[in-house]
């Protein structure tokens, strides 16, 4: 996750099925560990898409941020 240049927390969608589960979007804010356990229990909930390019990574939110990242 040290590749991510976003925050960490923003891997996970905070959609319905976030509020489905109940889940407090503060416990996952600078919080890896968190992030981690919660995609692993509900992969669903990541945040997609994902791009690596080199040692950087972003989400791919908006959509307009990947071009911008691939030709960097």
């Amino acid at each position: 996750m040290e590749a991510l240049e976003d925050p960490v927390e923003d891997l996970v969608r905070k959609d319905s099925k976030f509020k489905k589960l109940e889940l407090n979007p503060d416990d996952y804010i600078g919080n890896p560990k968190a992030v981690i356990d919660i995609l692993i229990k509900h992969k669903q909930l990541l945040q997609r898409p994902v791009l690596l390019k080199g040692d950087k990574a972003i989400i791919g939110r908006p959509k307009a941020r990947i071009a911008e990242f691939l030709s960097s």
